[in-house]
């Protein structure tokens, strides 16, 4: 399986790096199977940046058996209590070694923020998050996680 990383720079060793800021599924290395997903990203981080220059790197996925996985098919009441507890609750940390799910847009996050913010209920955010087209991410959580990943390439982006 193809997986994409959006980047300032060549991600040829993924490594688990400590965000600053909260994260749907917790630290770790995220991807996607969807390349226009991460062109968007990119495009986004050098627009932050004020870089000219970003990367699309290009990995291929081998899945190990003795991996703790965690699928969340769709935005369910399970995706959302896992992704609330993982912006909310500090130091929190699951013991999963790759999540993979849907992966929160903009508009997932208003929704989000107001259901965080007791304006709406959980089953108003779920029926909210069925009618937005979303696409997936992979987070590999630990060290052991990325030896299923192997670099193919890269594909520059410029603004």
């Amino acid at each position: 399986m193809t997986l994409y990383h959006e980047s300032l720079e060549i991600v040829e060793k993924p490594q688990i790096l400590q965000a600053n800021r909260p994260l749907d599924f917790g630290t770790g290395f995220y991807t996607t199977t969807s390349l226009q997903q991460a062109q968007r990203w990119v495009k986004l981080r050098m627009e932050q940046s004020q870089s000219s220059v970003g990367f699309i790197n290009r990995y291929e996925y081998t899945p190990k058996r003795d991996l703790h996985t965690r699928l969340f098919h769709s935005a369910n009441e399970a995706w959302v209590d896992f992704v609330h507890a993982n912006r909310t609750i500090q130091d929190y940390n699951h013991d999963y070694d790759i999540v993979t799910g849907p992966v929160a847009n903009d508009n997932v996050y208003l929704s989000f923020n107001l259901y965080e913010s007791g304006i709406i209920t959980k089953r108003e955010l779920i029926r909210r998050l069925k009618t937005y087209k979303l696409v997936d991410q992979l987070l590999f959580h630990t060290e052991r996680s990325l030896d299923t990943l192997e670099y193919v390439g890269n594909k520059e982006v410029r603004i």
